[in-house]
């Protein structure tokens, strides 16, 4: 067997370059950090014709001009020797953006393939490209793939593997005769300063594109050579020719330009955009209650025939009344109870996935590093805190996308305040109760006032930490396209899947723990719930809820249990107020009247929804936390700041909204 042969894979963000890694590795896919940073490498073995290859994903970049930790690494790894042959994946439907990049790689001397992805997308555009005059244009095989469909994949790996035994002799970009003499000039200076230098052109015009990095060890030969900045014009001359490529090359582009242009100018209006995002987010929430509550009820019936059956069969097993309860109370009420919130789990996140694979979820992230730059963030900021609207854990792990330490602490202070999906059972839950026809406003509004908060947390953080705005964001503008169903398949089965697997293990053993400290004290078992461990827990820290509408020892309980996992918080709410299902009116009378009793009405019900939101995160978005600032001091102070700001601000609404009604 041959030497394992190292492929890069290099490209834009959003080009399908994972994808397309993917389609190769499959379950041979390792993921591990960097050495010494937390930025993720992803390497995966194949064979292919006798040939062992490691291929390694690298982090998305737009030209080899570093500023982020990922493109920093990126560059690092196709300089150093050992990387064999560079793939740069391009999306074929966009190649203005996309081929600024491969011609700064072909400059670099290396073995260097273009694998044109989303093929399938231009076919279905009508658009077609001259897959002749491209190669002899640009002097490097041009291999059109698909990595959706998984189509080309053999002819990219046959290339692969012939290409490697080659020198690169691809498009060297030539640009004017004033600066072509500059390069020379400076090629024969970094030779004599280091006669082991590796291309030194490559090197030359680095130094004239102003590259920190290059210039300070190369900083002796710079001088008298390089009098004027000829960053801008390196960059025009090179969009000058891919504009010439596309001229020649590209078929029937135009008509589709202009149908995405007129839609941006609404999308991404600096005013117009905020607004349709709301609109857009409101139309996904009033899908996800009316017609998630709909298939809601048929699955709580399914659920209550499971839940009786189970019943009856260990009563006629003459079964303890002990372990009865403990099963039908304490296993089958709290898991069925997240259970019968999974129609409305999947249209939420069937809604998203639609958002982000029709390419409109990036446009959300310009429209807002507009707003956050007008007010002084990173408009990086903003893709952590989107992330949070699925699961605060990676979001907060995304965080390392801004090179600034403290404008990084500021982002994950800001992103525990956006509603993950775990939020999205209690709102659903409380606002069913109460609020009836206005349910999907009530739960909209949560959603708002956490961007909100988050915004204004890290910004007030960012200004007292004195963190100097960094380089705006640098975002892929996807071309718009029809969301395609597999990938949308797999984001909303791993959603789920992720959802089940928590009711199989945390939210089962959440639900056992509470049973018990609901049917049991230091004496034995307890009939009256008042008497359990639970509520003598519970009536310790009531009063301090007080202020905030809260302050009765069965939603203390309610609201620590939201510490192991955020649904965790419906399970015991269920459990404690006796709420079996919520499917028909007189149902939602019941419940009513339960928490009626405690004086628990409209206002408490929005102050609970308020509280939950702004609290502590739960165990798992903690442990992350402290992992990505590597400081417990940090860690406990973000813990008791948002327990401050949640009763600060609940108190607000509460006593403001008492005074009102």
């Amino acid at each position: 067997m041959e030497a394992e042969l190292q492929v890069g894979f290099v490209g834009n963000p959003n080009c399908g370059k994972t994808t397309l890694f993917n389609a190769y590795t499959g379950a041979r896919l390792k993921v591990a950090n960097w050495p010494g940073v937390t930025v993720e490498k992803k390497e995966g073995g194949m064979k292919y014709h006798n040939h062992k290859y490691n291929l390694v994903d690298l982090p998305g970049i737009y030209s080899l001009t570093s500023y982020t930790m990922e493109e920093k690494l990126t560059r690092q790894y196709i300089l150093e020797d050992n990387v064999d042959i560079i793939v740069d994946v391009a999306d074929a439907s966009s190649l203005e953006r996309n081929l600024y990049l491969t011609l700064s790689l072909l400059e670099l001397g290396k073995p260097v393939i273009l694998a044109l992805n989303m093929m399938d997308i231009v076919e279905e555009r009508g658009m077609e490209l001259d897959l002749h005059r491209m190669p002899e244009m640009l002097g490097i095989p041009v291999i059109p793939v698909s990595a959706r469909k998984k189509t080309g994949l053999n002819i990219l790996m046959h290339t692969v593997s012939h290409h490697t035994e080659e020198e690169n002799t691809g498009f060297i970009m030539h640009y004017s005769e004033e600066i072509e003499e500059v390069i020379k000039e400076l090629e024969e200076k970094l030779l004599q300063q280091d006669e082991n230098i590796t291309n030194p052109r490559w090197h030359a015009i680095k130094i004239l594109e102003h590259d920190e990095e290059i210039c300070e060890i190369y900083k002796d030969a710079i001088e008298g050579v390089v009098k004027k900045d000829y960053e801008s014009e390196i960059i025009n001359q090179k969009f000058d020719f891919i504009e010439e490529l596309i001229e020649e090359c590209v078929v029937n582009k135009s008509e589709k330009e202009q149908v995405a242009d007129k839609v941006d100018r609404i999308l991404i209006h600096p005013i117009l955009g905020l607004p349709c995002f709301f609109a857009i987010m409101a139309f996904v929430f009033f899908c996800t209650f009316f017609i998630g509550d709909f298939l809601k009820g048929y699955l709580e019936i399914f659920l209550a025939w499971v839940e009786n059956f189970v019943v009856d069969t260990l009563t006629s097993l003459q079964v303890s009344d002990t372990l009865i309860s403990l099963v039908n109370e304490g296993i089958l009420q709290g898991v069925g109870g997240i259970l019968s919130f999974i129609p409305n789990i999947i249209i939420l996140f069937l809604a998203l996935a639609i958002l982000e694979d029709s390419g409109y979820m990036s446009r959300v992230a310009y429209v807002m590093d507009g707003i956050m730059s007008k007010i002084g963030l990173s408009g990086r900021a903003f893709l952590p805190m989107l992330l949070g609207f699925g699961c605060s854990v990676p979001a907060v792990m995304a965080s390392r996308v801004l090179e600034n330490e403290e404008d990084r602490k500021g982002t994950i202070l800001g992103i525990p305040f956006m509603s993950c999906s775990a939020r999205l059972p209690i709102y659903v839950l409380i606002s069913s109760i109460f609020f009836k026809q206005y349910k999907f406003l009530a739960a909209c509004s949560m959603y708002f006032i956490g961007i909100f908060a988050g915004v204004l947390v890290t910004f007030v953080y960012t200004k007292l930490h004195k963190v100097k705005e960094e380089n705006a964001l640098l975002i892929e503008l996807p071309e718009y396209k029809r969301p395609n169903v597999n990938t949308v398949a797999i984001y909303v089965g791993e959603k789920v899947k992720d959802y089940l697997s928590k009711a199989g293990t945390t939210i089962f053993v959440a639900s056992i723990i509470i049973w018990i400290l609901l049917n049991f004290n230091q004496y034995g078992m307890v009939t009256d719930v008042s008497q359990s461990f639970a509520a003598s827990f519970g009536k310790i820290l009531a009063p301090v809820l007080g202020p905030i509408g809260l302050g009765h020892w069965q939603l203390v309980v309610v609201l620590i249990s939201g510490l192991a996992a955020k649904e965790v918080v419906v399970v015991s709410f269920l459990a404690i107020f006796g709420i079996h299902s919520l499917h028909t009116s007189s149902e939602i009378a019941f419940a009513q009247e339960q928490l009626g009793a405690l004086g628990f009405h409209t206002l408490n019900a929005y102050c609970f929804m308020l509280f939950c939101l702004l609290y502590t995160p739960c165990i798992a978005t903690i442990a992350t936390i402290k992992k990505e600032t590597n400081s417990v001091k940090w860690t406990v102070g973000l813990l008791v700041f948002q327990l401050l700001f949640a009763w600060v601000v609940t108190m607000v609404v509460y006593q403001i909204g008492s005074l009102i009604m």
